[in-house]
């Protein structure tokens, strides 16, 4: 994957004025030196990479410019600075306040240890770096990287060939990289064993995007479960995702009420899904959980007030940031390090979204618009 160097809506400039003069910047001195940034930064950071000649044409322009290189080991009482690298999030997300606890958990971690964080939003095609660069004149100290999504693999491998202390956060990959991550798979699996334990063996699964990694362990985790309980995986249980929808796992939820046999409980591998599909069960006229059990993963701070509260797994979302800033510090001080994956347990909280299921089974009908649905009383 390419990254383009031009300026763009993600370019960050760092052209400050004092006066009338201007302080030099990295572009400044790449264009006088007739060099790319990348190159400059190598130079500037002393890295190799760069052939004799050019090295010493960089550093001449420097010093002609009179240009502050800040470069991390250049002075012991400079700012040190953690880059965190984030795709966009949508509004919904941002509301939910899942990655804000992480951001939480990373600012004041590094604030204790005595770095300021540069929050900076990935934007495809764009070399997240190179913008860095151009607002620090030199690369951060350290580089989290929160979730993966829109910032694929190729993209974190070109990054780690900067050579950046690195770690990823609710994201691991196949090369060597450190990474943080909660126990999505076991979630997955605690959540469906505790529907599997109330009783219920007609168990719905509500997915996510496929481009995330968590929300993929999340549902092995469901599907482990099932199988090793004997329960087979019905593909007509387990709706696709429908994208650019705001109600996540609202329309899932319908498929899964139109059919003619609705399952008892459902398995949503996030919070925001399992809202969806508890609104998707009133609006058809139903009741969770006497009709339908719902549970999830995450335990967002809106997951204890939903109507009914919202069993879920409680992701320890603050100490995945702060754990991460603890081994980056540790990257940072060039301690040796064996590469990990960290995986940090969470539990479950039951609240009132499940329960045993109903004697008889649902017997439905999906219209398109509405569920038709023939309730048979729950036997007591």
């Amino acid at each position: 994957m390419g990254f383009d160097s031009g300026r763009s809506e993600n370019t960050l400039i760092n052209d400050t004025n004092m006066g009338s003069y201007k302080v030099p910047t990295m572009r400044d001195v790449a264009a006088a030196a007739g060099v790319s940034l990348s190159t400059v930064s190598l130079v500037v950071n002393g890295k190799p990479g760069v052939s004799h000649d050019r090295r010493e044409r960089v550093l001449k322009v420097i010093k002609e410019l009179n240009y502050i290189t800040g470069g991390r080991n250049k002075s012991a009482v400079e700012t040190k600075v953690i880059g965190l690298l984030m795709e966009s999030l949508s509004e919904a997300s941002r509301s939910e306040g899942f990655y804000l606890r992480i951001v939480a958990g990373i600012e004041e971690t590094a604030y204790e240890l005595g770095y300021q964080m540069l929050l900076h939003v990935y934007r495809p095609a764009v070399d997240p770096l190179y913008s860095i660069r151009e607002l620090m004149g030199r690369d951060v100290d350290g580089l989290i990287i929160a979730n993966d999504g829109d910032i694929t693999p190729n993209v974190i491998q070109n990054i780690a060939e900067a050579s950046i202390p690195m770690v990823l956060v609710e994201n691991f990959q196949n090369f060597p990289t450190h990474a943080v991550t909660a126990d999505n798979f076991t979630a997955g699996r605690v959540m469906t064993e505790y529907l599997i334990h109330l009783g219920h063996r007609r168990i719905g699964a509500l997915g996510g995007p496929d481009k995330y990694s968590s929300l993929r362990d999340r549902m092995r985790g469901y599907h482990i479960a099932m199988l090793e309980n004997g329960l087979p995986l019905d593909p007509s249980l387990q709706p696709s995702p429908v994208s650019g929808n705001p109600r996540k796992g609202y329309v899932q939820m319908q498929k899964l009420i139109a059919l003619p046999e609705p399952p008892t409980a459902v398995f949503a591998v996030s919070d925001r899904a399992a809202f969806g599909a508890m609104e998707a069960i009133k609006d058809a006229g139903l009741v969770c959980p006497d009709d339908i059990s719902v549970v999830s993963i995450d335990d967002v701070r809106d997951s204890a007030y939903s109507t009914p509260s919202l069993t879920t797994f409680s992701v320890p979302k603050y100490d995945l940031g702060r754990t991460a800033v603890l081994i980056l510090h540790n990257l940072t001080q060039d301690k040796s390090i064996p590469t990990a994956r960290t995986v940090l347990l969470g539990h479950i909280l039951v609240r009132e979204s499940a329960a045993p299921p109903r004697q008889k089974p649902l017997q439905g009908r999906f219209n398109g618009a509405a569920a038709t649905i023939t309730v048979n009383p729950r036997n007591e």
